[in-house]
């Protein structure tokens, strides 16, 4: 068996197989995918989530002002309730 790379793609790997039939080679040849690295996964997920946030802008900042609203509440409440 020989690995012989066809070309130089990085997210695939060609394997050619040679097994030897009568009196030629035959040529087999499999295509095998390279699993992503954890930086490429992670620059996935980052570009995914921002474009995710871009197209749920109101969505967001919905959330955003109701979360800073509940936190001066909570503030406010705190406060007077220990004074």
């Amino acid at each position: 068996m020989t690995d012989t790379p066809i070309d130089n793609n990085p997210t695939e790997s060609t394997v050619v197989v040679e097994t030897p039939s009568d009196s030629n080679l035959a040529t087999a040849t499999a295509t095998l995918e390279v699993p992503p690295t954890p930086e490429e996964l992670k620059t996935k997920y980052v570009k995914y989530a921002m474009r995710n946030m871009v197209k749920k802008r109101g969505k967001s900042l919905q959330h955003f002002a109701l979360s800073t609203i509940g936190l001066l509440a909570l503030f406010v409440g705190l406060a007077y309730l220990t004074r």
